[in-house]
C-alpha cells in the first residue's frame, strides 16, 4: 500500500506534463485526460483511506522513502512521503473536490481555445498540493509549497490578456513570497537548532516525544511566528490578505479550487502539522488566535460591501479561514475542529463558487449582483445547490457548517479567562455578519425583481460566453438559463457534502477520534454550556438573516450602490488594505531605498572615493622626489650619509 502514496502525486503530475508538453494535437481530448488523471488520484486516495480504516488507530501512519535527495555528512534531505490521518484527510479533500472541479471546468471552459493548457495547470496544482500535504519533512513540504505558489500564479493570470488578471497574478505571487520567506527562515532555524527538519524526529508522536520539546521557548516562539507568517501568506490572513480579492480575476473554477478548498487551507495544515512546536510556544499560539480572530471579522466586513458576487465570496473565504486559524491557535482543544471546518468549508464554499460560475454562465458573465435578481425561476438546480451551500455556511441547524463552526465557537470560549470571552465573542460576531452578507448575496441574486431586464450595458468578466451571447454582443440583454450537466452534477455532489458531512463527522465524535492520534485532543472548560453556545450561535444567525432581509428582501435593490457609511465605503475598498500597503510598504520602501542610495553615495562611496583620493594625492607628492636630476639624487645621498654619521656619533657619546 505504501507504493500507492507516490502514485497519488504521479497521476496529476503526469497529466500536467502530457497536457503542457503534448501540443495542440491534444486540444480535443486534453480536458478528458486532465479529469481522468485527477479522478485516478482520488481512486488511489480512496483505496489508501479504506486500508487505513482497517488498521488500529495507532498504526495508521504509512511512510514511503523514494531516495535521498542530498545525502552529505551532517545534512540529510530525503524524498519521502508520510500518510497519516491528517494528510489522508487533505488527500481526499484535494482529489475529491479537485476532480469535481475538473469535471465542472469541461463545460465552463468549453469555448476557451486554451482549455488544454488550463487543465494542465489544474493538474500541476493538484500535484503540488498533494506533495505539500504528503511530504515527510519540512524541506520537501517547502518544494510543494512553492509549487502551489507557481500553479496559483499561472491559474489566476490564465487570462493574461486582461491587465487586471495579469496584475492580480503578480500581486498574489509577490505577497506569497513574503510568507514564503517565513517558512524558509523557520526551516533554517529548525536545522541549526535540531539538526533535522523531518517530522518524525522533530515533532515526535504520542509514544515518543520529538526534539521540539527540548528547545528553549524563545527558539520555538521564533519558529512558530515564522510558520505563522508563511500561513498568513498562503491562507490570506492579516496582514498578508490583500491578494485574495484580486485573485477572483481568474476563471471561476480556479476560485473554487484554489481559494475555497485547497491552497488557502495550506496554512491551516502547516500550523496543525506543527502543533508540537506551537504547544511548546504559548506566545506564538496566542498570536495565531489573534490573527484568526482579526481576520474572521476583517473578511466578514469586507464581504458585506461587495457587489461582485465572486469578491463577496472571497471575503467569506478569508473569514472562514480565520475561523480555522483561530481554532488551530487553541492547541489540542481546537486542532481537530479546525480541520473539520476546513473539510466542510471545502464542500459548501466550492459549491458556492461553482454556483456563482453557473450564474455568470447564464448571465453573459456578469458579476455585479445589482444586475441580477429573480434568477431562481431560470436556474432551479443552481438555486437549490447554491441555497444549500448558503444554509451550510451561515450555520443553519443540521447542516455541515452548523456542526463545524459551532464546535470552533465552543472551543474558543473553552480557552478560559478573558481571552476565551474575547475570542468567543469575536467568533459569535463573525457568525452574525456571515449570516448577513450571505443572505444579502442570496437575495440579490435569486430573489426580487429581474433587474437584468432592459438594461443598457453588461460588464463581462470572463470570455467563456455562450455562442448566442457572442452574437448578441456585450450590450445585449442576458437570457439566463440552467448550466449543462457537466457543471450541475459537481454542484449537486458538493451540495450533498454541504448538507450531510457535518453530521457524519460529529455523530460519535468520528472526526475527532480519527485525528486524535495525530493532533491530540483535549476537552476545554467552557464557562458556557454546549447548549448555551449553540443557542447563541443560532440566535445571532437569525439576527443576521433578519437584518439582511429587511434591507434587501423588503426593499428594491438600486441599480447603483448608494454612497453608504464611512465603514461601507472603506469595506468596498477592502478596508483600505491596499492603501495601507501602498503607504507603509510601497512608499516606505521607496523612502528606504532613497535613504540607502544616499548612504551608499555619501558614506560608502565617500569613504572609498576619499581613500582613493588620499592615496592618489600622497603618491603624487612622493612622485616629486623622483624627478630624474642627478644633482637631486646626490644631495639626497649626501644628506642621508650625514644623518647616519651624526646618529653614530651621538650614540657613542651617550
Amino acid at each position: 500500500m505504501e507504493n500507492l502514496i507516490a502514485l497519488l502525486i504521479a497521476a496529476p503530475l503526469l497529466g500536467a506534463a502530457v497536457l503542457l508538453c503534448g501540443g495542440r494535437r491534444l486540444d480535443a481530448v486534453g480536458h478528458w485526460i486532465g479529469t481522468l488523471l485527477a479522478s485516478l488520484s482520488f481512486v488511489f486516495g480512496a483505496v489508501l483511506f479504506f486500508d487505513l480504516l482497517g488498521k488500529d488507530a495507532t498504526d495508521r501512519t504509512l511512510t514511503q522513502h523514494l531516495f535521498s535527495w542530498i545525502p552529505v555528512e551532517g545534512f540529510q534531505a530525503d524524498i519521502a512521503f508520510r500518510l497519516d490521518q491528517l494528510s489522508m484527510t487533505f488527500v481526499l479533500l484535494i482529489t475529491g473536490v479537485g476532480s469535481l472541479i475538473h469535471l465542472y471546468s469541461i463545460g465552463y471552459m468549453e469555448h476557451d481555445e486554451r482549455r488544454r493548457r488550463f487543465f494542465g495547470y489544474l493538474n500541476l496544482f493538484l500535484a503540488a498540493m498533494l506533495l505539500l500535504v504528503l511530504a515527510d519533512n519540512y524541506l520537501l513540504l517547502y518544494v510543494g509549497w512553492e509549487g502551489v505558489g507557481l500553479a496559483s500564479y499561472l491559474l489566476i493570470g490564465f487570462w493574461q490578456h486582461k491587465p487586471s488578471a495579469a496584475t492580480a497574478a503578480k500581486k498574489a505571487f509577490l505577497v506569497n513570497r513574503v510568507g514564503d520567506m517565513g517558512l524558509s527562515i523557520a526551516i533554517m532555524i529548525m536545522f541549526t537548532t535540531f539538526g533535522t527538519f523531518a517530522f518524525g524526529p522533530l515533532l515526535g508522536s504520542e509514544e515518543t516525544p520529538g526534539a521540539a520539546g527540548d528547545a528553549s521557548e524563545g527558539t520555538l516562539t521564533a519558529i512558530g511566528l515564522m510558520l505563522l507568517l508563511a500561513a498568513c501568506g498562503k491562507s490570506a490572513q492579516v496582514p498578508l490578505q490583500s491578494w485574495l480579492g484580486d485573485a477572483m480575476e481568474g476563471p471561476t473554477p480556479v476560485s473554487a479550487l484554489i481559494h475555497a478548498a485547497t491552497m488557502v487551507t495550506a496554512g491551516v495544515y502547516l500550523i496543525v502539522r506543527s502543533g508540537a512546536i506551537f504547544d511548546a510556544a504559548p506566545d506564538a499560539q496566542l498570536v495565531v488566535t489573534i490573527v484568526g480572530a482579526v481576520t474572521l471579522l476583517f473578511g466578514a466586513i469586507v464581504g458585506c460591501a461587495k457587489d461582485d458576487i465572486k469578491k463577496a465570496l472571497a471575503g467569506s473565504t478569508m473569514s472562514q479561514i480565520g475561523y480555522m486559524i483561530l481554532a488551530a491557535g487553541l492547541g489540542p482543544i481546537g486542532y481537530a475542529f479546525a480541520i473539520m471546518h476546513l473539510v466542510t468549508h471545502g464542500f459548501f464554499k466550492a459549491g458556492l463558487f461553482l454556483g456563482a460560475g453557473s450564474v455568470m454562465h447564464g448571465m453573459n458573465d456578469e458579476v455585479d449582483m445589482r444586475k441580477y435578481g429573480g434568477l431562481r425561476k431560470y436556474m432551479p438546480i443552481t438555486f437549490i445547490t447554491f441555497g444549500l451551500g448558503y444554509l451550510a455556511i451561515i450555520g443553519f441547524p443540521g447542516l455541515s457548517g452548523f456542526f463545524s463552526k459551532d464546535k470552533i465557537i465552543e472551543a474558543a470560549f473553552a480557552k478560559g479567562g478573558t481571552e476565551g470571552w474575547i475570542l468567543g465573542g469575536c467568533a459569535l460576531l463573525g457568525a452574525a455578519i456571515t449570516a448577513y452578507y450571505m443572505t444579502r448575496v442570496m437575495l440579490m441574486t435569486f430573489f426580487g425583481e429581474e433587474r437584468w431586464r432592459n438594461r443598457e450595458t453588461a460588464s463581462p468578466a470572463e470570455p467563456n460566453v455562450e455562442p448566442a451571447a457572442e452574437h448578441q454582443g456585450e450590450h445585449a440583454e442576458p437570457h439566463p438559463h440552467e448550466s449543462p450537466s457537466s457543471m450541475t452534477i459537481p454542484m449537486i455532489v458538493l451540495a450533498f457534502g454541504s448538507v450531510f458531512a457535518g453530521a457524519l463527522f460529529s455523530i460519535g465524535d468520528r472526526f475527532v477520534n480519527w485525528l486524535e492520534p495525530v493532533t491530540g485532543f483535549e476537552h476545554g472548560h467552557s464557562p458556557l454550556s454546549a447548549a448555551a453556545v449553540t443557542s447563541s450561535t443560532v440566535a445571532v444567525m437569525v439576527i443576521g438573516v433578519a437584518v439582511a432581509y429587511v434591507q434587501y428582501g423588503r426593499r428594491p435593490v438600486p441599480a447603483v450602490a448608494p454612497r453608504g457609511s464611512l465603514l461601507t465605503r472603506a469595506a468596498r475598498r477592502d478596508l483600505l488594505q491596499d492603501d495601507f500597503n501602498h503607504v507603509v510598504l510601497v512608499r516606505g520602501g521607496e523612502h528606504l531605498t532613497r535613504s540607502l542610495v544616499y548612504v551608499d553615495h555619501t558614506l560608502v562611496d565617500g569613504v572609498v572615493n576619499g581613500t582613493a583620493a588620499s592615496v592618489g594625492g600622497l603618491s603624487g607628492r612622493l612622485r616629486r622626489l623622483q624627478n630624474g636630476y642627478a644633482r637631486s639624487y646626490a644631495v639626497s645621498m649626501f644628506g642621508g650619509a650625514a644623518l647616519l654619521v651624526a646618529a653614530t656619533l651621538l650614540m657613542r657619546a651617550v
